[in-house]
């Protein structure tokens, strides 16, 4: 049976692998990383690694487990802390935007996941995280069109669709960048653009 030592050896071997692939997905593409890599990288055996992963999938699949447990939490956290719908919308596109900084791999990731032609469950999950998330900005967008901030008309997820895709635009072309500061640089003006989209307009005369 496995001991609570062994159990917490288990964790951290698995913390260093996402760690390592992320690392190695800002240098490379996803895709030719191999396991023989990650285990140079982690300066373990191929074995050790299979002692926590049965294949190469189950590593990504880990990978884009914890990428979407992270990158929700900030979102919810952006969230609650906001005080109106528009301040919740430009909390959660800068903390989107500050987790790309900080992980510039993991774009890479989802990308090539999501760009597979067959079914896998890293695939299934990186879908099931822009689910969600889209499902997050939409519940921003109705209550800014109830409270007044955006306006009526609005096509909600259109909205959320122009919200992600904004961002994807940003994280693309910071990659043909040689400016290490790009979407840091490039993301409060591509925020009032959307949200000036997307606002009520009010006449001089209210």
């Amino acid at each position: 049976m496995e001991t609570e030592s062994n159990y917490r050896s288990a964790e951290a071997r698995r913390a260093e692998t996402i760690t390592a692939v992320v690392a190695m997905a800002a240098e490379q593409n996803p895709s030719s990383i191999t396991t023989a890599a990650i285990a140079e990288r982690m300066k373990v055996s191929q074995g050790a690694l299979f002692r926590h992963f049965p294949n190469k999938e189950a590593i990504f699949e880990t990978v884009i487990s914890w990428v979407a447990e992270r990158i929700l939490s900030r979102v919810d956290a952006a969230i609650s802390a906001a005080t109106s719908p528009t301040s919740a919308l430009h909390a959660v596109f800068m903390t989107h935007i500050e987790f790309v900084s900080a992980h510039p791999g993991v774009p890479r990731i989802l990308f090539g996941e999501l760009q597979q032609a067959r079914p896998t469950a890293p695939k299934r999950i990186a879908h099931g995280l822009i689910t969600r998330y889209a499902q997050r900005l939409q519940h921003i967008v109705d209550a800014g069109k109830t409270q007044g901030e955006f306006a009526q008309t609005l096509d909600t997820p259109a909205v959320a669709s122009l919200f992600i895709g904004s961002i994807q635009g940003l994280v693309m072309q910071s990659m043909l960048q040689a400016e290490p500061h790009y979407l840091d640089n490039q993301a409060p003006q591509v925020y009032a653009l959307l949200l000036r989209a997307i606002e009520e307009r009010h006449s001089c005369n209210d």
